[in-house]
């Protein structure tokens, strides 16, 4: 079969990081696959060498100092939509920049919608909504987003959940990694860490606050930010994030977009995981965390509690927050690693893969495939 996946970007998001690792699995299993993608400025490939058996398509994307995002978004699709000229028999995007390229190209489309946004600019409002309606089948990550799906827009998604790239998180916090870490602690020492940036869905600001409460009680723990690779503008939050945190005498590390390699030892060296998130689809970072052996603090939602059950510490808002970082801090070396790590274990890219696989068939096999919907597909 042929397959092409298509994401918006070569950055360490995890639609991307997705993106890449199911395309993998899809090619061992004997797929001819290729990925496209923007590269936005100087970028000419991913944040991490791709297996030879994937074929890389990145489409050049000029950089422009001060373009306004629903521009920035319109010129996105139209540029990949212009260059999109793939023969393959399943065209996957991954993503609603992706989703309208490759429908405005005159290709239909399956689309993961890994959880859905709340747009305000009109010209987002359209294009998250185009990239929802007009695919020809949907896949969602989680059962959670599927019922999303099916209440505000009445389509029945299929469920395939994420894989988890957990023996590189268990080697991490293993003997192998052992001087990796300590080279994080040195730099950091013991910290609270959070992946993905700051910006108002990853709740920033509120793990500040909850991180405040804490130092009262452990003055030497630091806040740590790593990640944060986006397409949108997030200067006035990260303005208002600074403003506070000055208010409250707290100087965060931030340390941005990271070396691949450097992401295991920074989380297996980590206190705790804050991932306080007011959207996710799946988790794939906290996962990560769990396999390296690191307790996690969730935002207690419904998604969450579907993907990770028992294995984090859920709370409500910045005073559970806190007091569950605190908690978990206090347990220290008392903290059972096994339960997360086997549920991140659980979760394979060659499974997710498989159902992939099986989800594709279906829908070249299908008459009239416009609207299929498939049994939901479990990752055992």
């Amino acid at each position: 079969m042929r397959i092409a996946q298509v994401t918006y970007s070569t950055k360490p998001r995890g639609g991307v990081v997705h993106t890449l690792a199911l395309s993998e699995a899809l090619a061992a299993l004997g797929h001819d696959v290729e990925i496209w993608t923007l590269g936005r400025g100087d970028d000419t490939a991913f944040f991490r060498e791709v297996d030879p058996a994937v074929a890389v398509r990145v489409v050049p994307f000029e950089t422009r100092d001060g373009e306004e995002i629903g521009a920035r978004i319109e010129r996105s699709i139209s540029t990949m939509s212009e260059a999109f000229s793939s023969e393959a028999d399943i065209v996957h995007a991954q993503d609603c920049i992706s989703a309208n390229a490759v429908i405005a190209a005159g290709r239909a489309c399956v689309r993961t919608i890994h959880h859905l946004d709340a747009f305000t600019t009109p010209r987002l409002i359209e294009c998250h909504e185009r990239a929802i309606h007009e695919p020809v089948a949907r896949i969602c990550v989680s059962r959670a987003v599927a019922a999303e799906v099916a209440l505000e827009y009445g389509y029945d998604a299929t469920v395939i959940p994420n894989g988890v790239d957990a023996e590189r998180f268990i080697a991490a916090a293993g003997v192998a990694g052992e001087a990796e870490r300590d080279r994080w602690r040195t730099q950091l020492g013991g910290y609270v860490l959070a992946l993905g940036g700051i910006e108002p869905r990853k709740g920033s600001i509120d793990l500040l606050e909850a991180f405040a409460r804490v130092r009262a009680k452990h003055p030497d723990l630091r806040l740590v930010f790593g990640g944060g690779e986006t397409l949108f503008d997030y200067r006035p939050y990260r303005e208002e994030f600074d403003r506070r945190a000055a208010e409250l005498g707290l100087q965060p590390t931030i340390l941005g977009t990271l070396p691949d390699d450097d992401v295991p030892p920074l989380v297996a060296a980590a206190r705790a995981l804050g991932f306080v998130s007011t959207k996710e689809g799946f988790g794939l970072a906290a996962m990560e965390a769990l396999a390296a052996g690191v307790p996690v603090v969730a935002r207690d939602l419904l998604v969450l509690r579907e993907v990770f059950g028992v294995t984090v510490s859920y709370a409500h808002d910045v005073a559970g927050i806190a007091a569950a970082i605190e908690r978990v801090i206090d347990l220290g070396g008392a903290h059972d690693p096994q339960p997360g790590r086997r549920l991140a274990a659980s979760y394979t890219w060659d499974a997710a893969a498989r159902a992939h696989d099986a989800f594709y068939e279906d829908l070249l096999n299908a008459e009239g495939s416009h609207g299929a919907a498939v049994d939901f597909i479990d990752h055992h």
